[in-house]
């Protein structure tokens, strides 16, 4: 049983530092495209599904970009 929990809890971590990294890596990327943004905020949103389990999980947020 504990060897079940442990691997949920690797499973889920990894994907959540996978979801992370390459967001984070995704909207640095487009902020340095997009050219003059300084001090403008962007309105974010992460929508989360799993399949086969009855899950959809939103997240909303800002991004500002340094002045």
């Amino acid at each position: 049983m504990n060897d079940d929990i442990s691997d949920f809890n690797m499973s889920m971590r990894k994907f959540l530092k996978q979801v992370g990294v390459t967001s984070q890596q995704a909207i640095e990327e487009a902020l340095r495209e997009a050219g003059d943004i300084e001090g403008k905020e962007f309105p974010a949103k992460v929508v989360l599904t799993v399949e086969g389990l009855d899950v959809e999980h939103v997240v909303t947020g800002t991004i500002k970009a340094q002045e």
